[in-house]
């Protein structure tokens, strides 16, 4: 386990149509401002945007890219701020802020270029055992 305050290498993710669209989907997230670009827009949005869910995913991928295969997410607490929209990258970096023994607590911070999309905490569970 790295000590508190060692930071992960950032993971840069392009926002692609397909991947707005496919998350929401992929989490029966039907609402229509997550896949149809004109509903999206008559309710006030530039376009369509990330769902939360999705952001969850990513920055649990973020972590276990990070631990490796045997990681065990704990617990994640996420709150959203600027929306993501197609053509746009987030970055995902992150700092260990707590270890003990085989956890973790990691402050995780994506950004994009409206600013700061997601702030929160990920409490991660490397078994000693898995690890090289």
């Amino acid at each position: 386990m790295r000590p508190v305050g060692s930071e992960l290498p950032p993971l840069e993710i392009p926002l692609t149509r397909t991947l707005i669209v496919a998350g929401a989907i992929a989490s029966r997230d039907y609402q229509d401002v997550h896949h149809d670009p004109e509903l999206a827009r008559a309710k006030g949005s530039p376009d369509v945007f990330m769902n939360i869910l999705t952001t969850n995913g990513l920055v649990g991928r973020y972590i276990t890219d990070h631990f490796g295969p045997t990681a065990l997410l704990r617990k994640v607490a996420i709150r959203l701020g600027a929306p993501n929209y197609p053509g746009d990258t987030m970055v995902l970096t992150g700092r260990i802020e707590r270890v003990d023994g085989d956890t973790a607590t990691v402050r995780v911070v994506g950004a994009n270029g409206l600013g700061t999309h997601v702030t929160g905490t990920v409490t991660v569970t490397v078994p000693a055992a898995a690890r090289p």
